[in-house]
């Protein structure tokens, strides 16, 4: 059942992502706007959701399945990243969240240029 619910999240998450992309296009708004939008909404609800759910135990293993890991996840998978940072900071280990956000960015980074190379590499 955790499995359906991810997938209903989402898919919710997927088009909520799409309509925030085709609002920010209808209103000139560029993509890069979107997705500080889209990341910093997600980041804000999450935070909610894991008091909510986690914390204050108001919901059950589906609810996380369906709102964190499926509609959340679709929608913005930087609200997980902000989180897991976030939890390191309240256990006490800010230098491993800050090591974490920095091998997190720098990471992804080269691996999206590599991603890139290859790719290019490949299909000329």
């Amino acid at each position: 059942m955790n499995y359906l619910m991810v997938a209903v999240g989402g898919a919710l998450g997927a088009v909520a992502r799409y309509a925030v992309y085709n609002a920010a296009a209808f209103f000139k708004v560029t993509a890069v706007y979107a997705t500080l939008a889209v990341n910093t909404l997600g980041a804000l609800v999450i935070g909610v959701l894991y008091v909510v759910l986690v914390e204050r135990g108001l919901g059950g293993s589906l609810s996380q399945s369906l709102w964190t890991v499926g509609f959340l996840g679709a929608f913005t998978t930087y609200s997980t990243y902000s989180l897991d940072a976030w939890r390191l900071v309240e256990q006490g280990n800010v230098l491993a969240a800050l090591l974490y956000l920095l091998a997190t960015m720098v990471l992804c980074l080269v691996a999206t240029w590599v991603g890139l190379a290859l790719a290019r590499a490949f299909t000329m």
